[in-house]
């Protein structure tokens, strides 16, 4: 199995880079090769990918999130590869993104392609693009602030998270592809 692990500085807050990386439906945005990743559940995901001319397609499970702390995930099927990335103050206004992922490279393009860097430069290019993108935009395309242990989301009503009725600490607003339908094309965003 190999490992990559690798990290970023964002200039912005750490729930703005926890925020948006919980937007897995915007990846396609800033990660080489993703065409598109569908949020299935709150922990499901389906991937759509095409690398080296090479597509696939396969689920991940959100095993471990803690609002700007962590996301863990790890795939069902197809490729193997499981990782983490979590989320560490520098200070007020910036984050440190720290990417740990284990994969099995499939195929003879795969082995190759991991065993000349390429894997570990592509993943460092998505960091980078997500730096780009998320100081570029100055806030998060969305959110979901629930909490997800051992791949099972902490029931509502903990103390501290988001109630639609109440509002509350830790707010967790509705989030196209989260916790309501995915946005339309054409939709405005609320004015920030």
């Amino acid at each position: 199995m190999s490992v990559i692990e690798d990290s970023i500085d964002v200039e912005v807050p750490i729930r703005t880079a926890y925020n948006q990386w919980t937007q897995f439906e915007e990846f396609s945005k800033f990660m080489e090769g993703v065409e598109r990743v569908e949020q299935r559940t709150d922990t499901l995901t389906h991937w759509v990918t095409k690398i080296g001319g090479i597509k696939r397609e396969f689920d991940a499970e959100i095993t471990d999130q803690v609002p700007d702390q962590k996301v863990a995930w790890h795939t069902l099927e197809g490729s193997e590869q499981r990782g983490e990335v979590t989320f560490v103050p520098l200070d007020a206004t910036h984050t440190r993104v720290l990417l740990h992922m284990e994969f099995e490279p499939e195929g003879i393009a795969e082995k190759a392609g991991d065993a000349l860097g390429i894997v570990e430069r592509r993943v460092h290019g998505d960091l980078e693009r997500f730096k780009e993108f998320i100081e570029h935009r100055g806030a998060e395309t969305g959110a979901w602030r629930g909490e997800v242990r051992g791949g099972q989301e902490k029931p509502r009503g903990t103390p501290g998270e988001y109630d639609p009725y109440r509002g509350g600490a830790g707010t967790n607003p509705p989030t196209p592809g989260r916790n309501m339908p995915p946005s339309r094309p054409g939709r405005k965003e609320p004015p920030r």
